[in-house]
Parts: C-alpha cells; structure tokens; sequence
C-alpha cells in the first residue's frame, strides 16, 4: 500500500511554491498517486477601511487562474494525474482553506512551500505554512525556499 495516493500541493506561483510543486511530482510518481493543485484567494486582503477593490480582485482571481492552469500542466507534463481547485470566498484564512481542501479531498498529504521568514516580516506578514501545519488533517511535507534563514 502506498501512503501517499492523494497529495495536495498549495499553490502561489512563487519560486517556492515550484520547489515544493517539483517534490510532490516526484513522491507522485514513485507512490503511483496524483496531485491537486490549490490556491486560496484571501478576499480580506482586497477590503480596506476605505474601499473594496473589484478590480484588484478580478487581476488576484486572473492570475489565481493563471498559476493554477501553469501548475497543473507542469504536473501533467511529468506524466502524473493532475486536477486544481480555487478557492475563491471571503472569510477563511489560508491555512483553513487548505484544511479544509485536504479534508474534503481526503489527502494524504500536503505538500507547501514556506519561504522561511522571521521576525518582524513574519509577525507583519503570518506564516501561512504555519498556520497549515497547525490545521491539517494530514501530514504535511514543507520545503523551504533556497533563501529561508
């Protein structure tokens, strides 16, 4: 029995998220499974106390999809079954979004990129990687980004 058929990899496009991409593509092919790509809009992050910028989420929705169709091809293109899910609705935090997701799809596993920050940066900006960890509901595989200190 393979442990790892059903393997949900997070997507942001950044170099990290390809490096975590990259080894989910090979525990795919080496556990006969399949990968679904996922990214997770953070509407919160559009509304100001100001105003609610529907053009600046219709470009986060176009380039969701843009990262998500890029993704998905390079997993298709390493010969290893491929579907993606956006998630697209105000209110969840990205580390329940994901929870959620792997719930949903009964992952195995749960394979991210963290690119490592600390300290101030982290505390202004969260740890997304963090707050997946602390939620999932399967093991999670973290690769750090070449610069994480």
């Amino acid at each position: 029995m393979n442990p790892f058929k059903r393997i949900l990899v997070p997507v942001d496009g950044s170099e990290t998220s390809k490096k975590a991409l990259d080894a989910a593509i090979q525990l795919a092919r080496a556990m006969d499974g399949q990968i679904r790509v996922m990214h997770a809009i953070d509407e919160m992050m559009y509304v100001s106390g100001y105003e609610y910028t529907a053009d600046l989420l219709g470009a986060a929705r176009t380039w969701a999809r843009e990262a998500l169709d890029g993704a998905a091809a390079t997993v298709k293109a390493a010969g290893v079954a491929c579907d993606s899910l956006l998630i697209d609705e105000l209110g969840p935090r990205l580390g329940e979004s994901v929870a959620q997701a792997a719930r949903d799809w009964k992952a195995d596993l749960i394979v991210l990129g963290t690119h490592g920050r600390r300290g101030f940066n982290r505390l202004l900006l969260g740890s997304g990687a963090e707050q997946i960890i602390r939620l999932a509901p399967a093991p999670v595989m973290v690769i750090r980004s070449a610069n994480a200190i």
